[in-house]
């Protein structure tokens, strides 16, 4: 399977070693939506789309690229990191994929270190994370997309 993760990483680099960790699974690119101008994306057999939770939400920047680069009908999965609580983060990508008839396979989360606005005073929260725990979940998941050809 080739895949592209196309991401979004601010602040602790959180999601950065998700999607670092799941690359280094199979062929897949990562795709900074920050640095990348346009992208083909017809060429991969499944998309990745990932990034922090930011009030409520994956990050603006990740959800915009969606709307513009995301091809329609392939496969996509959603990786995401929070401070504090899950939530329903994945909403907005998830409506998305609907509209461009992309089939969602599934998604990964995990706490990472979070010290934004008064979080910061307290010293942040899910301090440590991801941690090894959570990167080799991490890994486990993305495996388990490349091994079930039902999926793609």
């Amino acid at each position: 399977m080739k895949a592209a993760i196309c991401y979004l990483s601010c602040h602790h680099g959180n999601t950065r070693k998700l999607v670092e960790t799941m690359a280094a699974e199979g062929n897949v690119d990562l795709i900074d939506v920050r640095t990348r101008q346009t992208v083909c994306l017809n060429e991969y057999d499944c998309i990745g789309l990932a990034s922090g939770i930011y009030g409520f939400e994956m990050h603006k920047a990740v959800v915009d690229f969606a709307r513009q680069y995301l091809p329609a009908g392939k496969p996509v999965f959603l990786v995401y990191t929070y401070g504090g609580v899950k939530g329903m983060g994945t909403r907005t990508l998830r409506q998305i994929a609907e509209e461009k008839g992309c089939r969602v396979l599934g998604e990964f989360s995990c706490k990472g270190y979070n010290t934004f606005g008064p979080f910061k005073l307290i010293g942040g929260l899910s301090k440590g994370h991801p941690d090894t725990h959570d990167l080799e979940q991490a890994r486990t998941f993305y495996r388990s997309l490349e091994e079930d050809e039902n999926l793609l």
